[in-house]
């Protein structure tokens, strides 16, 4: 007695076919990242000194607190800022290059530096943008607890306010209404030129530009001194201000976190197809 035994045909193979999202343009993506970073790197300078200048401070206390620095100082055996300004306001063509420097050595460094990172070192722009955010909010907790008059006003020791002595327009682009006059300490203008010179110096290896970054917030220390806007000690603190946000923000946003926080993709199984007609042994 024969059994017959049917025959087993195998299934043809099935194609699936997943759709997936269409892409965006690698250009568009780095335009609208652009676009975010300018936009909170600007809402926050506004903020900075929308805020800063919200700061009513006592003169009487910000004042008081600029005499205890000097009487410090002079401890210290540091202060020679009057004699220092005395020496410069002797040399007419000096006095005019340290009111350069403070005017047009700042914000216009500070800016092209950014767009620069923003172009060229993307993956470094994050880091500088924190730094000076977080030094920034630092600075402000400062102004708000220890407000400090700054030397020009004190002339009864000798201090010459230099930028208004030749033009108003540090003051008409920073009119007091709109600024704390009293947030001498620290100083930022020294702090952030000095995030920006580590910024340039190693992002590059041209050495004009290294000579720059070194020149720059050495330059921007002595006009802030010169000029009276800032004691030797404002400096100083503002660099290791700006320095503790530069070593925040690396943790935070540097290429380091950025990797560790990126999820390493799980492997996806392959399926092995059988050309048909073929079995497994």
């Amino acid at each position: 007695m024969s059994v017959s035994i049917p025959h087993l045909s195998h299934p043809k193979p099935t194609r699936t076919i997943v759709s997936r999202p269409a892409k965006v343009p690698r250009a568009t993506t780095m335009h609208l990242n652009a676009i975010r970073e300018v936009s909170i790197v600007s809402l926050a300078i506004f903020l900075y000194f929308f805020v800063r200048g919200l700061m009513h401070s006592k003169a009487s206390l910000a004042e008081e607190h600029a005499r205890w620095l000097v009487d410090f100082e002079r401890w210290l055996g540091i202060f020679h800022e009057p004699a220092i300004q005395k020496w410069t306001l002797e040399q007419d063509w000096l006095v005019r290059v340290v009111n350069s420097i403070y005017i047009y050595g700042h914000w216009p460094v500070l800016v092209s530096t950014l767009v620069w990172l923003l172009w060229k070192r993307r993956d470094l722009f994050p880091v500088y943008r924190s730094a000076l955010l977080i030094s920034g909010a630092i600075g402000l907790v400062v102004f708000v607890t220890f407000p400090m008059a700054p030397p020009r006003f004190l002339p009864d020791l000798g201090f010459v306010d230099t930028v208004t002595l030749h033009t108003n327009a540090y003051r008409v682009l920073q009119p007091p209404s709109f600024t704390n006059q009293y947030a001498a300490m620290p100083s930022l203008h020294v702090g952030w030129n000095l995030l920006m010179g580590i910024a340039i110096f190693t992002s590059t290896r041209h050495r004009f530009w290294r000579a720059f970054a070194i020149v720059m917030p050495l330059a921007m220390y002595l006009a802030t001194i010169l000029t009276a806007n800032h004691y030797i000690l404002d400096g100083i603190v503002g660099s290791l201000v700006a320095l503790t946000g530069l070593a925040i923000a690396w943790r935070i946003s540097g290429p380091a976190a950025d990797t560790a926080a990126t999820p390493r993709p799980e492997p996806v199984p392959v399926p092995v197809a059988f050309e048909e007609g073929k079995h497994a042994a």
